[in-house]
């Protein structure tokens, strides 16, 4: 299972590597890291009754983190209009890393749409077309990605 990056400061620690693999259209961007564990919300309620009675004893923390991978995708409005065609990459993204999970390093993975796909050339929202195309751009890029020399 693959976790995925929630957090702006995950993202723009994982923006800040450098591109580990690029296409035609999209970028990697890989940082050998965990993701920042999610901040608490301040919550405080005031009571008027004191208790000398022990603490409630809590249990541990469950953790259910995937162990090695996290994926953020970036898909801007700019490059892909239609929320379809947005929604089609991110699931493109997201099938392609994990097909190549076993083989990609763990940490914070990033895949962004660099350029726009030619309305020219496809001009339906979500088509097969584009699907194809997006899916083997992204099966090469993660490819060599995997075959880049790691950074640190």
């Amino acid at each position: 299972m693959i976790g995925r990056l929630q957090q702006s400061a995950d993202f723009q620690r994982v923006l800040a590597a450098p591109i580990r693999s690029r296409s035609a259209h999209f970028a990697v961007h890989h940082l050998r890291s965990e993701p920042k564990p999610p901040g608490k919300a301040g919550i405080h309620l005031v009571s008027t009754e004191l208790s000398t009675a022990a603490a409630p004893g809590c249990q541990a923390p469950v953790d259910d983190s995937p162990a090695g991978h996290w994926l953020g995708t970036v898909v801007p409005k700019r490059h892909a209009r239609r929320s379809v065609t947005r929604n089609l990459l991110r699931r493109q993204i997201r099938g392609a890393m994990e097909r190549h999970a076993a083989s990609l390093p763990p940490g914070l993975w990033l895949v962004r749409l660099r350029t726009p796909f030619s309305k020219d050339q496809f001009p339906s929202a979500a088509s097969d077309a584009l699907r194809a195309v997006a899916r083997s751009e992204l099966e090469q890029l993660l490819q060599r990605a995997a075959a880049a020399p790691g950074r640190k």
